[in-house]
């Protein structure tokens, strides 16, 4: 289990929800290599509403032609694991943005696993 507490490092990718690495989401890709690298974690955020480099507009407006929304992907851990990880977006990331922020994790807590060693929801009703 990862231990994170104190200064931190948060990676941030921009990319759009259409790019694609294999004919998987790009989004998905870096999500399943940053888990592999061990990192302590990565959420995928979906935009309603945004443009980038290209400065066309992206929108979730229903008239609209376009559906390739932004994504972030956030991963915060160490500097060190973050700053290792970064070569794996060089390969990845043909276009968009990756931005390193310093952070502050005030607290980060797992559940344990369960017997099957997945990390499970506890059953309604059981107390902690």
């Amino acid at each position: 289990m990862t231990s994170l507490g104190g200064r931190a490092l948060r990676l941030t990718v921009y990319i759009g929800e259409d790019d694609t690495w294999h004919h998987k989401p790009l989004y998905s890709e870096i999500v399943h290599r940053a888990h592999v690298a061990g990192l302590a974690g990565a959420s995928v955020f979906r935009g309603i509403e945004g443009f980038g480099a290209s400065s066309r507009i992206h929108t979730s407006r229903l008239l609209s032609l376009s559906e390739d929304l932004p994504v972030a992907i956030v991963v915060v851990d160490t500097e060190e694991r973050v700053r290792a990880f970064l070569p794996q977006l060089d390969e990845l990331v043909t276009e968009g943005l990756v931005t390193l922020d310093a952070c502050e994790v005030i607290r980060y807590v797992g559940r344990p696993p369960g017997p099957d060693g997945a990390k499970g929801r506890k059953p309604k009703g059981e107390k902690p």
